[in-house]
């Protein structure tokens, strides 16, 4: 297979159990298809690893791993669309691996507030932007939903909130607008595309949707198990990256000093519910642990037996002035 032909158009791994495993699909005229099997190899798996920014490929399945994608074109490089196969044999990548694991995260800069801005996603804690080819309210959508902001008021495009810096990481990103998070929707791959900053994407969404906070398990109101609210529904914080200055925030936002450790692993005991938090990354100087660089409200890779907790130095004190007047 020319591996020149992987590289022409939008790509995406579909059915499989994150961003970098699953059938490989590409998108000609936002038609998707996918790739017959025929001479398929590992070589073909690495492109598409390292197109979708998910490093090198493990294996290069055969004969549908990933399941059949019923009604699509077949593609492959005897010409676009011309192929002696079916979906029985459609081509897969499983899985993609990297030296370094993805950590990806979210934000909106230079709006008004956390709400609206222009949106920045960070790979391994490098920050870039988004192209607004195809940008539209789906998209916005999506991005509000996993900053916890409500709904998409207006996409917006040309760099609206002013240019960013650094990689244009996304590009002819498509959503349908139910998406978890913003790479789970179809774009060119992680990297790849034909931008520059003028082109930066970003959105005004409806408003903040409303967090509490609390420690839980623990011997008093200032240590225990992290837990937020969101519309009344308790959850989780994963301890994925989790460290001392996540504790200081949590802590100061309770009024209860500065951290004095940030216990993983389900410390304090596993929560339930929703694990609303993972990868959260603080600078300490946050006023709220949702202003910390985080993947997104909900998404995450983990289960409760890493439940993030803290352990504060105490409340911090009040002073009370009386003046007697005798």
């Amino acid at each position: 297979m020319n591996l020149l032909f992987l590289l022409a158009f939008p790509i995406r791994l579909v059915s499989g159990s994150g961003l970098c495993d699953g059938r490989v699909e590409i998108s000609i005229n936002d038609q998707w298809g996918t790739v017959c099997d025929d001479h398929w190899d590992i070589n073909n798996g690495d492109v598409v690893c390292r197109q979708m920014g998910c490093g090198r490929a493990v294996s290069a399945p055969h004969v549908s791993s990933f399941g059949q994608e019923v009604g699509s074109n077949n593609l492959m490089t005897l010409g676009l669309g011309v192929n002696n196969c079916d979906h029985s044999k459609d081509a897969g990548v499983f899985t993609c691996t990297s030296p370094n694991p993805l950590y990806i995260s979210i934000r909106l800069v230079n709006g008004s507030g956390l709400c609206d801005g222009r949106v920045e996603i960070s790979i391994n804690d490098q920050w870039g932007t988004v192209c607004d080819d195809l940008w539209d309210i789906n998209d916005g959508d999506v991005v509000c939903r996993q900053m916890g902001c409500g709904r998409a008021v207006s996409p917006a495009q040309s760099s609206s909130f002013g240019p960013g810096s650094g990689t244009i990481y996304l590009d002819d990103v498509v959503c349908s607008g139910n998406e978890r998070s913003l790479t789970k929707c179809s774009h060119r791959g992680l990297g790849v595309n034909n931008c520059d900053h003028s082109k930066d994407a970003g959105v005004v969404c409806s408003g903040k949707v409303p967090f509490v906070i609390r420690l839980v398990s623990g011997s008093g109101r200032c240590d225990g198990r992290v837990e937020i609210s969101i519309n009344d529904q308790w959850g989780t914080v994963c301890d994925d990256l989790w460290d001392i200055n996540d504790g200081d925030v949590v802590c100061r936002q309770m009024g209860c000093g500065r951290a004095i450790s940030a216990p993983q692993s389900s410390r304090f005991g596993p929560g339930s519910g929703s694990i609303y938090l993972d990868d959260v990354v603080c600078s300490g100087s946050e006023r709220s642990l949702t202003k910390c660089s985080h993947r997104g409200i909900g998404v995450n890779n983990c289960d409760h037996s890493k439940d993030a907790g803290v352990v504060c130095s105490g409340k911090v004190p009040f002073l009370v002035s009386v003046i007697a007047v005798c």
